[in-house]
């Protein structure tokens, strides 16, 4: 076996780089799903136009670098109410709905002051200052370093322990949209302390719209992979996440699931911490919610579980979720279902049982039906999906040579390339290929090898993802090899189906492939499936009943082929 094509096993343990940039790969397609469901900034926008003629009548200057230079002068004023006003008019001129002038602001060099007046003692100076900063901060990131480097951060939670609430509300919404602005500002929140005061915020007396913030804060603290925040920081969140994930408030539940999905996608130890705050009982009923919000976290958060050992992905099934997940791959919204099968195919990655289980749950036949969808925009589940049924097991010497250290366990550096069908199979069990025949499985795989359809999904469903279609195609050809490897004395009958679905002539075809990989697959399926056989024998070739697959004229066993 190639060096790539076994690098391409999780617990192969010698390339640590390599498998984490597969990682970072992994959820890319889930995270920018998320962007549309979770804003990373907010800006603090008035519900009514304020504007008054106090305000018009401040700066009467039309130049707007002449008026800002007046503005920043009045906001240093030692007269309070003039300098009230002049924070207050920049505080509405970032709140404008469209194209606040953040840029113009900054070059004005009011940054500085409005920091400064964070460290007043007028709570009315204190929260107007702050929410200036806040929508300065919901801007770039070039933006949201203006506030960071003039050390408003320590004032912010400072500012926590304030005995206005208005005025600790907005620090709190300045601070999320700090955290959320990438690693580097999250942690430096993190090390000023911010997560104990902030989780005082979370009582019964807490008004709702404070509380969304409190949790949408908390969930930017958990965000973000490169690198992870410091795990012994935010772990402190956990219980507080849990009893905010129950709330009634559909808001504050929706950012505390996503928080308990950053958590839960990291290494076992983080797995575990999740798994020991009692959520998944919680998790699993909600994937039956009517709102699409609060399902996409919670499946997130699960999905990452099953991606830890095969006795946490236990502790998961045991919780119910298999007929949880059969509903869900046929939901309305195409990234819950890709969501759904990238979870399943996880699940199949554990031990033989696991998959056995998927099995008996009747998920496989869902699976295919998926899978044999002809419309365009159907085909990016498709490539999700001839993962999910072929997924299996390397036999126990094959894994020893491997170097695997763990039976089953193929999780976490190919889990994202599952949901663009670039998962790297492995061999199945003899029973399971048996199945996955007599569900018709074959068929929509070899519809698969057309690389016409393939590259209408990356350009036209995928828009934001670069297909590697070299994978693609290596992901069924691997399939079928391993099908037809596995049927030993059957394979004849495989090859029978796969040649009347099509696949051979697209196999042929694939010798010519300019890639040598691709070339060297295909060519060695009809050199060692499809050469030299003369005319088909037809008393060989499947017959479909209403039961199964019958090959030579007799209907399968009970227990599928004897392989």
């Amino acid at each position: 076996m190639s060096e790539g094509r076994i690098k391409s096993f999780k617990h192969h343990g010698r390339d640590v780089a390599e498998m984490r940039r597969r990682r970072t790969e992994v959820t890319v397609e889930l995270r920018r799903n998320r962007k549309d469901e979770q804003l990373l900034k907010r800006r603090n926008m008035p519900v009514v136009d304020d504007e008054d003629d106090d305000l018009n009548a401040l700066l009467p200057i039309t130049n707007i670098q002449q008026s800002l230079a007046v503005l920043v002068q009045k906001a240093q004023s030692n007269e309070p109410g003039e300098q009230l006003l002049a924070v207050q008019h920049a505080r509405k001129m970032l709140s404008k709905d469209k194209n606040p002038p953040i840029n113009d602001l900054i070059k004005s060099g009011i940054v500085p002051v409005l920091v400064a007046c964070l460290a007043s003692d007028s709570p009315p100076l204190q929260f107007e200052a702050a929410w200036a900063l806040t929508n300065i901060a919901s801007g770039t990131s070039d933006q949201t370093r203006a506030v960071v480097q003039c050390r408003a951060v320590p004032i912010f939670i400072k500012l926590l322990s304030s005995p206005h609430d208005h005025v600790c509300e907005q620090a709190v919404w300045a601070l999320g949209n700090i955290s959320g602005d990438g690693p580097e500002c999250r942690d430096y929140v993190i090390s000023q302390g911010i997560i104990p005061p902030l989780l005082s915020f979370i009582k019964p007396s807490t008004p709702i719209t404070f509380l969304r913030n409190v949790t949408w804060t908390i969930s930017n603290l958990c965000r973000n992979k490169n690198p992870p925040p410091p795990f012994a920081s935010v772990c402190q969140c956990l219980p507080a996440l849990v009893q905010l994930a129950q709330h009634d408030d559909l808001e504050v539940k929706v950012d505390a699931c996503w928080a308990l999905s950053f958590l839960a996608d990291g290494p076992q130890n983080q797995i575990q911490a999740v798994i020991e705050s009692q959520i998944i009982p919680y998790l699993v009923p909600q994937l039956q919610n009517p709102e699409p919000k609060i399902v996409m976290p919670a499946l997130r958060t699960l999905g990452n579980i099953v991606t830890g050992s095969d006795a946490q992905t236990q502790v998961v099934l045991d919780n119910g979720i298999l007929p949880q997940l059969e509903a869900l791959l046929s939901h309305r919204k195409e990234n819950i279902v890709r969501e759904a099968v990238w979870t399943l195919s996880n699940i199949t990655a554990g031990s033989k049982e696991q998959l056995q289980m998927v099995i008996h749950a009747g998920l496989i036949e869902p699976l295919i039906r998926v899978l044999s969808a002809v419309s365009s925009d159907a085909i990016s589940r498709q490539k999700v999906l001839v993962s999910a049924i072929s997924v299996v097991r390397l036999q126990d010497t094959e894994r020893s040579s491997l170097g695997c250290e763990q039976p089953y366990c193929w999780r976490n550096s190919r889990a994202s390339i599952v949901l663009l069908g670039l998962l790297l199979l492995l061999t199945l069990h003899a029973r399971q290929v048996s199945y996955l025949v007599q569900q018709n499985a074959i068929e929509p795989m070899c519809r698969l090898l057309n690389c016409k359809d393939i590259q209408v999904t990356c350009h036209q469903v995928l828009q934001h993802i670069t297909c590697n279609m070299v994978q693609v195609i290596q992901v069924i050809l691997d399939g079928l090899s391993n099908i037809l490897k596995m049927a030993g004395t059957n394979a004849s009958n495989i090859a029978v189906v796969i040649e009347e679905a099509g696949g051979l002539d697209k196999i042929e075809a694939l010798q010519q492939h300019e890639n040598g990989d691709i070339y060297k697959m295909a060519y060695c399926i009809v050199d060692n499936y499809f050469s030299n056989e003369g005319e088909v024998d037809q008393s060989l070739a499947p017959q479909a009943s209403q039961q199964s697959f019958q090959f030579g004229g007799q209907q399968l066993p009970p227990g599928g082929f004897k392989f």
